[in-house]
């Protein structure tokens, strides 16, 4: 700065002492002129000079951490302050090119503390805290203490220990490690990164351990077989976001010996949210085998890359099996994650709690994870993840568990429609309330409702949520027309199984065509007629005869056959820029009014196992299902579908809780109560008739 004005004031002394020749009156008028000019050229100078300084000092300085907040995602919500590489937790990079987890600034008022909640306040709480974007939320999560303060990591400190840790700074206390029995003398061969945590009431019920690494499998086996582990839970995919989260600790078919212990697989069922695994363990000692075991792994898969999921359905329907999977005489349930303490931690508090919620008609969710922290440092890793613990109790408190075993489906059927005191709260129409009470996310369907893409909506109640909606490829030089009014639906074992469309308008017809082409479909659903009551309800998509064309795509009707309830119509799909063909299913109901439902269940059946048969032949690919506006009879179809599937694999059945997780994929999915009752009613019709489940095979 001092130089510049010193550069100002000589440049103005030596203008008006050079005056040379002019006389007084000229260099008077002269400087009238040129002194303004000086002025503005300083005051720039000063300006580009101070512009300069600015940015020189912004550059030398340390680029901030960009952080994305709170961003809905497929199935999930993205976490806040998400720095690095994990689900659960927040990397860095260190010398040794080890990843090291993040761990977020506590507040400074970490002494405040918070009263159990009783369950009949968990609602209201749970919306105050959730307001101006979870800030009590945070406050109470930020209040935790950290962990043990006189806790200590000697043996997972020791120089022989410290390549069996995944990330160097989450590390086992010592007073409540897993301690492994030694191997030939070897005093650090009894290590292994795994820590007891309590249950609600039950000593060390859980072991919180990470995910192994390479050259921990040994370990991680011996510990299952020594802990008498029967049951593992495995909340983290393999790898994520191209980062390699666990090692993969099982075979995936035959067997597989790591260290002592024989590990051959038994059996595994793949289901939408977790796939369960079941293994024959045996230890191998010197002397003789010893007598073999079953393990079951229980593997969640739907906990998206980074964030929570999106609603706590499937992990308490995933925690359930867990119970019911694990037996009475068993070790300690096996918890880990790749960390051992964001997903590990926030899966045994939601288990506490419920147990709690059960005893004592209360939930301190504060209060537990400050106590399991004196087991293990860091359990929940994210102030996101903390309130999906109390979104998940909310769920489990307003519905409860609503799976019926097939055997007890006449005994509730009767219950639901025989419902006459105002106290009793099981009644069909109090069961359907609870699912239209549920609210609409207006603020996920904007570019639905977007000017461009309103007229390529049937009804404007019902469009697709943004995290969910199929799109398509853009046209070059057109913008919006990545959009059709259509939801992905996830499938009982599979993610985004069906697509729900509303019935083509006559000016979206090449974008239905398109949306088939683009995501390989094969098989289409319809479950309306062209016009209902003297009103268009779809537009006629496919030829009558012969071939018709929508823009780049053609259509080829083959085969047109009436079976007792729905059309069956063969059609070739020519993409003809490419010359390529496919061959699609059409299925077309009949019989479905707009108002009410079909006379009875059985053609239902039919067409659902006409439909699984196809997908078996086709490759599962999303099947297309629609009606006018692709909600009340295309969400029942689907339910009843998804609801069909389960009973016949398990011969359990949850109508409540999948027409609530189809609702929250897509609104007024069953839009009726009579809609909701024919679920039932076809469930019942397809156990009386088909005991044997021989339409599904």
């Amino acid at each position: 700065m001092v130089p510049l004005l010193f550069l100002v004031a000589s440049t103005t002394t030596s203008y008006s002492t050079s005056t040379g020749n002019h006389t007084q009156e000229d260099v008077t008028s002269s400087s009238h002129h040129i002194l303004p000019t000086v002025l503005v050229l300083s005051l720039l100078l000063l300006i580009i000079v101070l512009l300069a300084w600015y940015f020189l000092r912004l550059k030398n300085q340390k680029k901030p951490v960009v952080t994305t907040v709170d961003k809905k995602i497929p199935n999930g919500i993205l976490e806040e302050q998400e720095f690095g590489h994990s689900t659960e937790s927040l990397y860095t990079t260190v010398p040794s090119e080890q990843q090291t987890v993040v761990l977020l600034p506590r507040s400074q008022s970490a002494s405040k503390s918070y009263s159990p909640i009783p369950v009949d306040q968990l609602e209201d709480e749970y919306r105050l805290r959730s307001a101006d974007d979870g800030k009590l939320f945070r406050e109470e999560y930020n209040s935790l203490p950290g962990g043990n303060a006189q806790g200590t990591y000697e043996e997972a400190n020791k120089d022989d220990n410290k390549e069996k840790n995944r990330y160097p700074n989450i590390l086992p206390y010592d007073h409540s490690r897993v301690v492994l029995t030694q191997l030939d003398g070897n005093l650090c061969s009894d290590y292994v990164n795994a820590s007891y945590i309590d249950g609600y009431t039950e000593k060390n019920k859980f072991i919180a351990a990470q995910g192994p690494k390479e050259d921990t499998l040994a370990d991680f086996w011996r510990m299952i077989w020594e802990q008498k582990v029967a049951t593992v839970v495995m909340l983290t995919n393999l790898k994520e976001r191209k980062e390699d989260k666990c090692c993969q600790y099982w075979p995936d078919q035959g067997c597989w010996t790591y260290g002592n212990v024989r590990v051959a697989v038994e059996d595994f069922t793949v289901l939408v949210d977790y796939t369960i695994r079941k293994f024959c363990v045996q230890y191998q000692a010197s002397d003789a085998a010893k007598t073999p075991r079953l393990v079951t792994q229980l593997h969640f898969t739907s906990w998206p890359d980074f964030g929570v999921p999106f609603s706590p359905i499937g992990m308490l329907k995933f925690l359930k099996k867990v119970k019911l999977v694990n037996p009475s005489f068993s070790g300690p349930i096996l918890v880990h994650c790749s960390a051992g303490v964001g997903r590990t931690g926030t899966f045994i508090v939601i288990d506490a709690m419920i147990d709690m919620m059960y005893a004592e008609q209360k939930v301190d969710v504060f209060g537990f994870v400050s106590k399991i922290r004196e087991q293990r440092s860091q359990l929940i890793q994210t102030d996101m993840q903390y309130s999906f613990i109390y979104q998940a109790l909310l769920e489990y408190y307003l519905y409860g568990d609503t799976e019926l075993d097939v055997s007890s489906l006449e005994k509730h059927l009767d219950k639901l429609h025989n419902t006459f005191t105002d106290n009793d709260r099981v009644g069909l129409e109090e069961e359907f309330k609870k699912l239209t009470n549920m609210r609409i996310m207006k603020e996920n369907m904007r570019t639905g409702n977007l000017p461009a893409n309103m007229k390529k909506n049937r009804v404007l109640q019902i469009i697709p949520y943004d995290f969910n909606r199929v799109i398509l490829s853009m046209k070059r030089g057109q913008e919006f027309t990545d959009y059709i009014n259509a939801s992905f639906i996830d499938g009982y074992r599979q993610k985004d199984y069906y697509i729900a469309t509303q019935g083509p308008l006559s000016h979206t017809v090449e974008d239905f065509w398109r949306m088939v082409w683009e995501w390989k479909c094969h098989s289409i659903v319809m479950l309306t007629e062209l016009q209902e009551r003297e009103q268009d309800k779809c537009c006629q998509y496919w030829p009558t005869e012969d071939l018709v064309t929508y823009g780049d795509y053609t259509v080829e009707l083959k085969g047109d056959t009436l079976c007792d309830t729905f059309s069956l119509r063969d059609l070739v799909l020519t993409f003809t820029p490419e010359k390529l063909t496919r061959v699609i299913r059409h299925f077309h109901f009949h019989g479905w009014p707009e108002i009410g439902i079909p006379a009875e269940g059985k053609g239902m059946i039919d067409i659902i196992a006409s439909v699984q048969r196809q997908q078996q032949q086709s490759g599962n690919h999303p099947i297309v299902v629609h009606c006018s506006a692709g909600a009340g009879r295309t969400g029942t179809f689907i339910a009843l579908s998804n609801i069909l599937e389960r009973v016949k694999a398990e011969g359990l059945l949850d109508v409540f809780q999948t027409v609530k997780s189809l609702r929250m994929q897509r609104p007024h999915m069953v839009q009726t109560v009579e809609q909701y009752d024919f679920c039932y009613r076809v469930v019942q019709d397809f156990v009386d008739t088909f005991s044997d489940y021989a339409n599904f095979k």
